[in-house]
């Protein structure tokens, strides 16, 4: 899995347009949170749908900016947290241990 890193806010922008051809996915993850390295290293264990672009934030060094995704995406804010992004909108997030690729697999297979 590569992981694209969000940095900047203007990601956000390039990333909801990305989501009108392909899903993106938004991980927000807590380098201080056990539950979320643990959530992290099974979603990177796990088989990755090919249909979907990876993207990591990390919480503590982008606060700012991960609150900016759960206003831009009007979810609340979780760590950790998964979002699935479809033609600009959060089609689904899960949070803590609920987060699973398989789970999410499924959900992609539905929506498209």
């Amino acid at each position: 899995m590569n992981w694209i890193s969000i940095e900047y806010s203007n990601q956000l922008e390039d990333l909801k347009k990305k989501s009108f051809s392909r899903l993106q996915l938004i991980f927000k993850h807590s380098t201080r949170c056990s539950i979320s390295s643990m959530a992290k290293s099974r979603i990177e264990r796990a088989n990755a749908p090919e249909n979907i672009d990876y993207y990591f934030i990390d919480l503590i060094k982008f606060r700012e900016l991960s609150n900016k995704i759960a206003n831009e995406f009007h979810i609340n804010h979780e760590s950790p947290q998964v979002l699935l992004i479809k033609n600009g909108e959060c089609i689904y997030n899960e949070s803590h241990n609920g987060i699973s690729m398989e789970e999410i697999e499924i959900f992609t297979q539905q929506v498209n």
